[in-house]
């Protein structure tokens, strides 16, 4: 039902946002694209999706500690040993991993693909229960950071220095802070989980605690090993250099321009907007923000345009991941059946 609604109130949205812009001249600014920009800007999706499965195969730790075994996760619900496993991950199999992953998250709500993708990670024996999960979740927390870096770095070199943009500085620059101190400093990490549960449905209060549990291990793997971590960090960073320099090759791509620096304040704007729990796949208010934030540069129309571009960032690798989900939820269906 929740993903009825948002997939509604996406509709609706674009709805409004075709019905006040000029609908020929959005198909005008798809018919007088650069072909050469638009090829290379769609096409930057494969290698963005390799480095990322290759910063997933650094992130798996060689060893395991007694913790990390020990504990286990459910995320999608069924009930596996906690035996001791670990075997190597491989750049395939991680590219597999990442493109499964976007298929789930196009269906499934709050980026559960993702932790779906932990499951996957322990049932095919890389990694155990919690450590998968908190594992894919540093991941993501990574990602977060490096995307509120860009965003702060951005706004700080942005020409428009009204209260608003203040407003949005001052509160990215906040959760930059707050997500360091997460992933740096234990203490407040475990404070931080401890509020968690505390206002956590009663079903989510133990696996937080083992994830809290998982979490701190991860933290003394990664800090014992501080190149490791400087280069998890680094390629974090680069990554996420690569979507919004994407984006900025789609408004080459579209025949208008807005300049780089100003891509980097406000295209991270509008994926944070894509973000909110509200629409399917950030369809709608993502498309919102990009029309918002780059109307100095270009028209509502190469705004939506644009809009439609940054949609197919999410849609392609979930496309490319189909073949590989089936076989996922196959492994799925069978660890079920020998639990039932």
């Amino acid at each position: 039902m929740k993903r009825l609604i948002s997939i509604c109130v996406s509709l609706l949205i674009l709805a409004l946002i075709y019905w006040r812009i000029d609908f020929q001249g959005l198909i005008a600014v798809f018919r007088n694209s650069n072909l050469p920009w638009m090829m290379i800007s769609l096409g930057m999706v494969i290698p963005i999706t390799m480095i990322t499965a290759w910063r997933l195969q650094q992130l798996m730790p060689s060893t395991l500690s007694e913790a990390m075994v020990g504990a286990k996760v459910e995320p999608m619900g069924v009930n596996l040993p906690s035996e001791p496993r670990s075997e190597s991950l491989t750049f395939l199999e991680a590219n597999k991993l990442i493109l499964a992953a976007s298929s789930l998250n196009m269906v499934l709500p709050s980026k559960m693909g993702d932790i779906a993708k932990a499951y996957f990670m322990q049932e095919r024996g890389h990694l155990t229960g919690a450590m998968a999960l908190s594992l894919v979740v540093f991941e993501k927390t990574c990602d977060m950071l490096s995307l509120l870096l860009w965003c702060v770095f951005g706004l700080l070199l942005y020409p428009q220095g009204d209260w608003l943009f203040g407003v949005m500085t001052f509160s990215v620059g906040l959760g930059l802070v707050l997500g360091i101190a997460i992933l740096s400093v234990p203490r407040f990490a475990r404070s931080f989980f401890k509020v968690l549960q505390t206002i956590a449905p009663k079903k989510l209060k133990a696996k937080l605690g083992k994830m809290s549990y998982a979490w701190q291990d991860m933290h003394d793997y990664f800090w014992q090993d501080k190149w490791n971590l400087t280069k998890i960090a680094l390629t974090s960073i680069f990554i996420w250099f690569l979507h919004l320099l994407q984006i900025w090759f789609f408004i080459l791509a579209l025949n208008a321009y807005a300049p780089f620096l100003t891509n980097l304040a406000l295209s991270p704007l509008a994926i944070l907007a894509g973000l909110l729990p509200l629409t399917f796949a950030g369809v709608g208010t993502r498309d919102a923000a990009l029309i918002l934030f780059y109307q100095p540069y270009f028209d509502a129309a190469t705004g939506a345009a644009l809009g439609l571009l940054c949609t197919s960032r999410y849609f392609l690798p979930a496309i490319g991941g189909l073949p590989f989900l089936e076989q996922y939820l196959s492994f799925a269906k069978q660890a079920k059946q020998k639990q039932g």
